[in-house]
């Protein structure tokens, strides 16, 4: 985008500084029209501050800084203030700007410094530099609105004055005892049927706590809400414009998406984000992040240049010995995160959203990124994981890394974590995938991580707070469509259906994509009700992508990146349709909640059961073969001081199967708690004792509670 410099039509004059005494200001400098002073070289950004605005900004390589404000909508600047450069000390520029009115102007920076591409030094004192410490961003008020020609990001100075009112800033809840539910902000509500009054909006989420709450998921995961450009890349293939829906290209970490606001938000700072964090709080839920530090929206030598290439190119960015951009996250750049500099900045990032959102947790995308030294080899103990780690405002924050990255370094199990970093567990979806739909050979793997894959976290080095267990999220199939689909089906995004995974582990239940077949549709719903029944019973944290529980489909689109439509937006209809799959899915996160067994060790139950074992066809057979269809796991404990035992048969084959179940003492008996061949009658029939034998139907899963005569 151009961004040339042009004069200052207009500055300020000393009357318009409205109450700042004359003789008050005549020791200090006078610069490009207005009175300025040293400003707090400790206070990052921009801040608005009694008689004025603070300005402060860091740069190792620049040479001179100069600070531009601009009439709001105005591409021309009608001040430009070099700081002098006495104001610099060692490499941070930092500057007071006296009579300045945060509601009247945004700002920029510009910067000159040598020109060596080769080391990675690219100043370019004709362009307009956004603040990588700016707390709001200009330019994209409106969701697919690309900016005009000569257009670019600009920055506001925003008030800090929101009223929490009675918010219930308890006691975090402990990632085992967490239920997340990943969500676009946008697709959430954007369909006409989710009969919200802001669709695609935070406030649309807000109409929607009542649902969340009913279906009993505590903690939301929110897709990136920092500033992105929707617009980048945009395109059309069959007549249907396709935008970077995702957000997975930040343009500033410190800023929320101003889109995703119902109201243009202007020095409000996130206004309608921290209502709705309020309002969530209120109702016992947290909020999550999904954070993108691997990389931004500049892009390689092809991208955009408008922040970080600017200040400090070969600092911000991981850079090849020629001066070209590592790519790791697969899209374009790589953040040089444990640089010191960048190490900072992430660090302040997250407090800032912890202090000011009162924002729960965050997961990192492709967070193996951020253990890369600056030759891009995995470190040791990476700083920036380690200062994450032991931060005491992000103490109580949880950290999820998804423990892998786009250049091959997969960490899963292994992610240096000093204790406090839980994963999201790739092996549990790959696992429980195959075992599910029948594979051979994966009835071990597929019962370690029921019980929490201790192979990979074990218990008195990791705790129970590590394995964020999960079988869909946003990048893959959903739940519905894992079981209607072979393969994907992404042709609608213009690349020949060569992007997106090809390993889904999926199965169509014998026909490909949608059908009136009956028997089809009934093995369909059978299958997502395993899988969300095996997800509820596992040990670790469950996650799943919202839709799920109401079998939204994506029609086979297994990367769904730029799809702004129907295809992306969760279509509500479907929950009445699928009303028996709600109800499944509400009953089991309710089950989980209820029974403290199934999230951790619990005391040891009075029966002399083991806190967890392993079965078979029949009891205390753990040892599976290579043929092994049938797993069954047992959890024992307490509950609120009497014995809560609970027992998940699965029956991954095509033929039923009779099942022996531990003999219980003879004051206990075994309920059914949840079948999944059951259909609409698959729950709470706990009248219904049965004795230690159970047959179990194909491809079903079923959940047993003893109880106390």
């Amino acid at each position: 985008m151009a961004n040339t410099f042009q004069e200052p039509q207009e500055v300020l004059l000393l009357e318009d500084f409205g109450g700042v005494e004359e003789e008050n200001l005549k020791p200090l400098d006078y610069v490009g029209g207005y009175y300025v002073r040293p400003g707090f070289y400790e206070i990052n950004g921009a801040s608005a501050l009694p008689d004025g605005v603070n300005f402060t900004i860091t740069s190792h390589s620049a040479k001179s800084c100069e600070l531009l404000l601009f009439h709001r909508r105005e591409q021309t600047p009608y001040a430009v203030i070099p700081f002098p450069q006495n104001y610099r000390v060692g490499n941070v520029y930092s500057m007071f700007v006296f009579g300045l009115k945060i509601h009247e102007f945004e700002y920029a920076y510009r910067m000159d410094g040598p020109w060596k591409p080769k080391e990675g030094l690219i100043f370019d004192r004709t362009k307009y530099l956004l603040d990588p410490y700016a707390k709001a961003v200009t330019g994209q008020s409106e969701w697919g609105r690309q900016l005009s020609d000569g257009a670019f990001y600009k920055a506001r100075v925003v008030h800090n004055n929101f009223d929490w009112q009675e918010e219930n800033r308890r006691t975090a809840i402990p990632l085992k005892d967490s239920i997340i539910y990943e969500m676009h902000v946008r697709g959430f509500t954007k369909s006409d049927t989710s009969g919200v009054m802001h669709p695609g909006t935070f406030a649309g989420i807000i109409e929607k706590i009542p649902y969340l709450k009913d279906l009993g998921v505590n903690v939301l995961e929110l897709m990136p809400v920092f500033e992105f450009d929707e617009t980048r890349g945009s395109r059309e293939v069959n007549g249907r414009k396709l935008l970077d829906y995702w957000g997975y290209n930040p343009v500033c970490f410190f800023a929320p998406n101003t889109s995703y606001a119902s109201e243009v938000e202007y020095n409000r700072e996130g206004k309608e984000l921290k209502t709705l964090v309020r309002e969530l709080h209120q109702n016992g839920m947290e909020v999550i992040l999904d954070v993108v530090f691997n990389h931004t929206a500049e892009g390689n030598e092809q991208g955009p240049y408008f922040s970080f290439k600017g200040i400090d190119n070969n600092i911000y960015y991981m850079l090849t010995p020629d001066g070209s951009y590592y790519n790791f996250s697969g899209c374009g750049n790589t953040l040089n995160c444990n640089h010191p500099m960048v190490r900072d900045l992430i660090l302040n990032c997250l407090r800032y959203w912890v202090i000011t959102y009162h924002i729960d947790g965050f997961r990192f995308d492709l967070a193996s990124i951020l253990g890369r030294s600056e030759d891009a080899s995995p470190m040791n103990k990476p700083p920036l994981l380690e200062s994450l780690a032991y931060d005491p405002i992000l103490y109580s924050a949880d950290l999820i890394a998804e423990a892998w990255d786009a250049g091959g370094l997969y960490q899963v199990g292994s992610f240096p974590s000093w204790n406090r970093w839980a994963e999201w567990n790739g092996k549990y979806r790959d696992d429980l995938r195959s075992f599910l739909k029948g594979d051979d050979g994966m009835a071990a793997a597929a019962a370690m991580r029921i019980i929490g894959s201790p192979d990979l976290y074990p218990p008195k080095q990791r705790g129970e707070n590590a394995s964020v267990n999960f079988l869909t999220c946003h990048d893959g199939f959903t739940l519905w469509d894992l079981y209607s689909y072979n393969g994907k089906h992404n042709e609608a995004n213009g690349w020949n259906n060569t992007d997106g995974a090809n390993d889904n582990r999926s199965w169509n239940c014998g026909v490909e994509g949608d059908t009136d077949d009956r028997d089809v549709l009934a093995l369909r719903m059978r299958m997502v009700k395993n899988a969300c029944a095996v997800l509820m019973c596992s040990r670790g944290t469950p996650m799943f992508l919202a839709g799920d529980e109401f079998g939204n489909t994506q029609f086979g689109n297994n990367n769904a990146y730029c799809q702004d439509n129907e295809i992306s937006w969760l279509d509500w209809s479907l929950m009445e349709k699928n009303r028996e799959l709600w109800e499944f899915f509400r009953f089991m996160i309710h089950f989980r909640r209820e029974h403290p067994i199934l999230r951790g060790d619990t005391p040891q139950c009075s029966l002399g059961f083991p806190n967890v074992s392993l079965h078979g066809v029949n009891p205390w057979e753990g040892e599976y073969t290579w043929e092994t269809k049938v797993i069954g796991v047992m959890y024992a404990g307490i509950k609120e001081q009497e014995d809560d035992v609970i027992y998940i048969g699965i029956n991954a084959y095509w033929e039923p199967i009779s099942i022996s179940l531990p003999a219980l003492p003879q004051e206990f008996r075994w309920t059914v708690a949840a079948d999944t061949f059951r259909g609409a009658d698959a729950v709470a029939r706990r009248e219904e004792y049965i004795e230690n034998c159970y047959v179990i139907q194909p491809r079903t899963t079923a959940v047993f509670l003893a109880v106390k005569l």
